[in-house]
């Protein structure tokens, strides 16, 4: 098969490093730039195309860096611009990319702008942000009210996240333009995109108008108000005009959008309209949840389907999405939507791998969860750092309503401090994290599961997803093919075709611990091809399947892929 080309960015893979948790070098216990550039070539051997960076500026870490205090220099925490520039260069030398975080909805409280904006009602910068004498009754994304007072002026800024984090004022063209040379000056240094968080918030409905509050509250959401608003397909347009256009090289440019419809992300990612190349949406991660992310609901795999499946088809043709299980604010994929237990863990983990890279769009890697990295075994409230789970424990322990305990548990399944757990890289005390004590508790499986163990290991989870990326840059199917589901409503086997005019792959995994037989809704005109075709990956290395399609036979969690030529 004729391999694509590598300069196709829809071909990429993402891998994300949270750098707090990635790899320490200097053992404070904390990750940085250096840990970060001790593990290049395994970046490499991985196979992956390019590295997002988690916040890595200046902040006072209220949000763990999402609270930036000034957007051209690197916190001490993680180092120096030196060695963000040697990371940049060590990538690039190896064919990577390197994505920054950019977090422009807010800044931190002690950023200058703030600081300036704060200081008196006629300071030229205080339009820069959100000010009112009298706040509405929004509710901020970490629970409480959106809207702070500051003695210094009497009026209220508002927060959409932390008090830590008040919003940018986007109307305000001086910020605008104060954003872009920020921007400017990144790709000038050698960065290669940027992935912009909740970008679907900078554009708010500028009468602020109170919202419906939530029972028993005096504070509601009020995302109607704010997410994709009246201007944001305008802002974006502008940014890439001043910002994209004209660039030797492509930038990768990534759009966070909760709450986003597909209907919106087509507009927001059709190469026509230049606005981003690709929106992370979060539908298929809110199906598990009720009326708050620690109100936990039983997850259908029917639901999960579809609710992928939808976003296969409402983009197809017209606009691109990022795949993902895991990220920094996720819990672990493998706990999630798979089973951790011993016994399930390799294949589960190999099985969510190869059903989400072999879907239409940009896979991410979240870091560990190429070694099946599993959720902690947190017990008590001191084992979280993360500030969205200690704000909601301290509300729900002030107001006296919630079963705590019950709470407790629902937050060691769901709390983003699940993904920050350190990369387990081997089975020492620090797990080869660091020589001193870790800003989160290591998991104790780290003896078992870790880097050393896996990489070249051919049944590892690791290995496993150097042959998918593989398959991803090998096969233009993978890319390229039209997606159609199988099995819509089958409780445990997830099926789909991926087809092009000249091939197509059959992609049929098991997500259960019971071997399951069953037939597949092939055209019987295609059934004596798809039993004679190739096997292109297997998550059980070495075996075959049971039985060939359409009659198909799968083992516990196992995951087969079939290519055949079309004629």
């Amino acid at each position: 098969m004729s391999g694509p080309d590598p300069q196709d960015w829809r071909r990429w893979v993402v891998y994300q490093i949270y750098p707090r948790s990635f790899a320490d070098s200097d053992g404070n216990g904390v990750g940085d730039l250096r840990g970060i550039l001790a593990h290049v070539d395994y970046l490499h051997e991985l196979g992956v195309d390019v590295v997002w960076l988690s916040p890595v500026f200046r902040s006072p870490m209220d949000d763990n860096g999402y609270d930036i205090s000034d957007y051209q220099d690197v916190d001490p925490l993680f180092g120096t611009l030196a060695d963000l520039d040697e990371l940049i260069a060590e990538l690039h030398a190896r064919g990577m990319k390197l994505v920054l975080d950019l977090v422009v909805n807010h800044t931190s409280d002690e950023h200058p702008w703030f600081i300036q904006s704060r200081s008196s009602r006629d300071n030229p910068r205080r339009d820069w942000y959100w000010w009112r004498d009298k706040p509405t009754n929004w509710e901020s994304h970490f629970f409480g009210p959106a809207w702070t007072r500051d003695d210094t002026t009497g009026q209220y800024y508002l927060h959409l996240f932390s008090a830590k984090q008040p919003d940018l004022n986007w109307e305000n063209p001086e910020v605008r333009q104060a954003v872009y040379a920020m921007m400017r000056w990144w790709l000038d240094r050698g960065v290669d995109g940027f992935r912009m968080d909740v970008i679907n918030m900078i554009s708010k409905d500028t009468s602020l108008p109170e919202t419906r509050p939530r029972p028993g509250s005096a504070y509601g959401p009020a995302g109607q108000y704010f997410t994709s608003g009246p201007r944001n397909h305008e802002f974006l347009q502008e940014m890439y005009r001043e910002v994209f256009a004209g660039r030797d090289a492509h930038v990768l440019t990534v759009g966070e959008m909760p709450g986003v419809t597909i209907r919106d992300a087509v507009l927001f990612t059709d190469p026509a309209r230049h606005e981003l190349d690709m929106v992370f949406q979060f539908q298929h991660v809110q199906l598990d949840i009720g009326a708050n992310k620690f109100d936990l609901l039983p997850l259908k795999l029917p639901d999960l389907k579809a609710a992928m499946a939808d976003w296969q088809h409402g983009l197809a043709g017209r606009g691109w999405n990022s795949l993902y299980f895991g990220n920094h604010d996720q819990p672990r994929s493998v706990s999630r939507f798979g089973d951790d237990s011993p016994a399930h863990r390799v294949a589960s983990a190999k099985t969510l791998a190869t059903v989400l890279h072999l879907h239409r769009g940009t896979p991410y890697v979240y870091q560990g969860d190429e070694l099946g990295m599993a959720n902690s075994p947190f017990t008590a409230l001191a084992d979280f750092r993360d500030i969205e789970t200690l704000s909601f424990y301290a509300g729900a322990e002030a107001r006296g309503d919630v079963d705590l305990p019950a709470l407790l548990l629902a937050m060691a399944r769901m709390s983003r401090d699940q993904a920050r757990t350190p990369v387990q890289w081997d089975a020492s005390p620090g797990a080869g994290f660091t020589t001193g004590t870790p800003w989160l508790a290591i998991n104790p499986d780290h003896t078992q599961v870790n880097a050393a163990v896996e990489v070249g290991d051919p049944g590892s989870v690791f290995e496993h997803y150097r042959r998918l990326i593989a398959l991803r840059h090998q096969d233009p199917v993978v890319t390229d093919g039209d997606f159609e589901l199988l099995l819509p409503d089958h409780p445990t086997i997830w099926a789909f075709l991926r087809r092009t005019a000249g091939a197509e792959l059959l992609v049929a995994a098991n997500f259960s611990a019971e071997v399951t037989a069953l037939r597949l809704p092939l055209a019987a005109s295609q059934a004596g091809d798809w039993a004679a075709a190739p096997v292109v990956l297997t998550s059980l290395t070495g075996e075959t399947p049971l039985q060939p399609p359409p009659d198909l036979k799968l083992r516990p969690w196992e995951s087969v892929v079939w290519r055949r030529a079309r004629s």
